[in-house]
């Protein structure tokens, strides 16, 4: 592809994202076990509308379409961010191991105090920056490399799951709670929900944007990064702690959702290249695009059973993530 093309591809994908997250949200609004037209759709924001169908989008479609999006963008925020950083295209808080912690505290706040549920999303917060820490201090020899990061956090990563699986059969009789969580899903989210997430979703969105230029410099190698004046180790160190603070901030919500953060940054990337001024957007609206749809997906389409977001998400993304292994498009 040459650069005129790749140009114009990317200006087609930036008008369209906005376009696809409100067909997607749209599309939400709509189906379920009770199918609402547009038109009733429009009433409900407009004028009158019947009460039931206000009360199924305004209490249970909207809040939980919003909640989709949030999480999505945080989670392929979270990973674009650190395939970038770490030049590893397994970069993705699932498998390095920062939703993981993440998941650790929330479980730990949710069984064990649950009297603290609502710092729910501080809680996870604080569990996946705790465990970037670690991760960056058990990799530190004279510098943080990449692969060293990535080794750490597998081996991070397991331990945690073991911590976890303890946990829940210690205090078996408080796991069932808190296993749709662990599946990943939005069943029964609500504005309250929206309401302690969306604050930080934002800020952490928003404080992405901040990284474009560093992101873009580190992938030319540390050394040419250094030679251009910049701190390596510290901007590497800055977007990690945003990277653990987007996942514990969609894992506090939506548990443990895997795979947004590997193959949607991927998906892009083949698309538009590793320009984050392109990547970094694009990639949160592709995630916020993908779980919103997903999620409606797992709630309408098995009906009367909801299947967990995360299930769906992890039977579709791990056969593409293995496509793309096969065609040769990572490693």
């Amino acid at each position: 592809m040459n650069t005129l093309q790749r140009a114009a591809r990317r200006r087609l994908m930036i008008g369209m994202a906005p376009i696809l997250l409100i067909l997607v949200s749209l599309y939400g609004l709509s189906y379920g076990s009770v199918s609402i037209s547009l038109q009733d759709i429009w009433a409900v924001f407009t004028s009158e509308s019947q009460p039931m169908y206000e009360k199924i989008i305004m209490n249970l479609r909207l809040p939980r379409v919003l909640i989709g999006l949030l999480v999505g963008a945080c989670l392929a925020g979270s990973g674009a961010l650190l395939q970038g950083v770490m030049k590893n295209p397994l970069a993705d808080p699932g498998i390095i191991g920062v939703s993981a912690g993440g998941g650790l505290a929330a479980i730990t706040a949710m069984i064990v105090f649950p009297q603290y549920s609502y710092m729910l999303p501080a809680v996870a917060f604080l569990g996946s920056l705790l465990t970037s820490l670690l991760i960056y201090v058990l990799a530190w020899d004279k510098g943080a490399s990449p692969l060293k990061i990535i080794l750490a956090g597998v081996a991070i990563n397991a331990l945690l799951g073991a911590i976890t699986s303890g946990i829940m059969v210690i205090y078996s009789d408080r796991v069932q709670a808190v296993l749709p969580w662990l599946a990943g899903g939005l069943n029964s989210r609500s504005w309250y929900h929206f309401g302690f997430m969306a604050p930080y979703a934002i800020i952490g969105l928003l404080l992405t944007l901040l990284t474009v230029k560093a992101s873009n410099l580190l992938l030319l190698g540390d050394d040419s990064a250094k030679l251009l004046g910049q701190k390596v180790e510290f901007q590497r160190f800055l977007i990690i702690v945003l990277s653990s603070f987007l996942a514990g901030t969609a894992v506090s919500v939506g548990g443990l959702i895997g795979f947004v953060g590997l193959v949607v940054p991927h998906a892009v990337r083949m698309m538009v290249g590793e320009d984050y001024r392109f990547l970094l957007p694009l990639s949160i609206a592709g995630g916020a695009a993908l779980v919103a749809l997903a999620d409606t997906i797992a709630r309408s389409w098995f009906d009367p059973i909801e299947l967990p977001v995360g299930i769906l998400l992890a039977s579709l993304g791990a056969p593409f993530f293995l496509y793309l292994l096969k065609k040769r498009r990572i490693m």
